[in-house]
């Protein structure tokens, strides 16, 4: 019985290990290709770009207000009587009206706004490039992580499964009891415990890559220096405050709170005067009796005095060309939307602050974070290598006969875990590295190699 349960367990260990060497099919992906790739690909950049693209043509749709805006058409229709208007204006058998602002401080202030609004789609744009480039780094490194840490875990699977063997061997010798043959399947089975929660969080992993590049998820696979080396952390007692000025993210409030201003600033303005400029032209009909009730006329003299003649021609083509003039002097609902937008730019103005004093806050920790991991990897480190010492005494005493295999299988199990511990605090540290170069503006540059 606990032989089928030992060949079921190194059975499952050469299952995993066999799942997990599908991923060597695979060639290796340089980082630079898989942050490319990220960066073409991902719905978040597309999303960012498309709200740049629809700020740009609000900011345009405004501007080119200023140009006369043509509208042609008719408006037929049969008359009885005098003839009434079609929708606010005579029938006509064709009509051309042209209209465009010329003096409108509200309508100026709401083009400024929306040139504001278009560069904080901008800078909001690189604030999501980065933000891609910071989870595709991330997820490039956990991958490596559990690559990694498959390859110790198969070298583990093998040396647990002779383990088991040897163990099994002595049990029949009378040297190892049953409590020895439970210690040595339960080893086997921690690290097929290990194996599919490696495997399990690969897998995650290499799916969320997939979709952030488009690659298919079985082709991913991370070279062995995984990431270039990080840069060292500016000693700079500004740096909080340079990396929030530098910051997309607070460039994209300050600039918001900026348009909510200027909008704050055309409401009220929508209280001066305002002139347009307006034109029309008409080609009237015979048939709506305009000649019956639109009678020209012309100076003439009678008898030595300047009267109006009829003129008996009836004038078809019209035409007028002018400016409409407005001046609001009282509006109490155009008052409340003033109001109203003083008060969002208000708002927006300490939204801009808190988001100026976060991001700074946020550099300072990372900062003291580095330091902080930089210190507990070297203990990680040191652990590791007095462990791995530690199976290389024990396998002396082996030699000499004063361990035996179960000694060995705990040093190397204290082994397995001071290297797990180590990989989790490397890539620890190398996510708080990598938030920090976005913080201070180097991610691109560093992520790409670029000068």
């Amino acid at each position: 019985m606990k032989i089928t349960s030992q060949v079921r367990c190194v059975a499952c260990c050469i299952f995993a290990i066999l799942l997990s060497s599908t991923c060597l099919w695979a060639e290796p992906i340089p980082l630079k290709q898989v942050v490319q790739l990220a960066l073409a690909h991902a719905s978040g950049i597309a999303i960012s770009a498309a709200e740049e693209q629809q700020e740009e043509a609000v900011f345009l749709a405004l501007h080119r207000g200023y140009i006369p805006q043509l509208t042609t058409g008719a408006g037929l229709g049969w008359s009885y009587g005098f003839p009434l208007g079609l929708e606010g204006s005579a029938p006509a058998l064709f009509n051309v009206n042209a209209q465009s602002p010329v003096f409108n401080p509200a309508l100026r202030e709401s083009i400024r706004a929306a040139k504001l609004d278009a560069a904080v789609a901008s800078l909001k744009n690189k604030d999501e490039r980065n933000a891609v480039i910071q989870d595709a780094v991330s997820s490039y490194a956990e991958l490596s992580k559990w690559e990694q840490r498959l390859i110790r875990l198969q070298q583990s699977a093998e040396q647990a499964e002779k383990l088991q063997a040897a163990v099994a061997d002595r049990l029949k010798e009378g040297v190892d009891t049953e409590m020895d043959a439970t210690r040595a399947h339960l080893s086997a089975a921690r690290i097929h415990l290990r194996i599919a929660e490696a495997q399990g969080s690969a897998a995650v992993v290499r799916e969320h890559l997939s979709k952030l590049t488009g690659l298919p998820a079985n082709a991913i696979e991370t070279e062995s220096n995984a990431l270039p080396e990080f840069p060292a952390v500016p000693q700079d007692p500004d740096l909080p405050a340079k990396a929030a000025d530098a910051s997309p993210g607070v460039q994209a409030a300050v600039e918001h709170a900026r348009a909510q201003y200027l909008r704050a600033k055309g409401e009220h303005r929508a209280f001066w005067p305002s002139f347009d400029f307006a034109a029309q032209y008409a080609l009237l009909s015979t048939f709506n009796n305009f000649q019956y009730y639109y009678i020209p006329a012309k100076p003439c003299t009678v008898a030595g005095v300047s009267v109006l003649c009829q003129d008996n021609v009836f004038k078809r083509n019209n035409a007028t060309v002018g400016v409409s003039i407005r001046f609001p002097f009282f509006s109490p609902a155009q008052r409340a939307r003033a109001a109203s937008a003083d008060a969002d730019a208000l708002k927006a103005t300490k939204q801009a602050e808190a988001t100026r004093n976060q991001a700074s806050e946020e550099t300072m920790r990372l900062e003291h974070s580095v330091v902080q991991m930089q210190a507990a990897v070297e203990v990680a480190e040191l652990e590791y290598e007095i462990a791995m010492k530690n199976v290389d005494a024990v396998k002396t005493r082996m030699d000499a006969g004063t361990a035996n295999l179960h000694d060995l299988d705990d040093a190397r199990s204290q082994a397995s875990e001071h290297f797990i511990t180590l990989q989790d605090v490397t890539l620890e540290l190398q996510r708080t590295e990598l938030a920090l170069l976005r913080a201070t503006g180097g991610l691109e540059k560093w992520a790409l190699g670029t000068p």
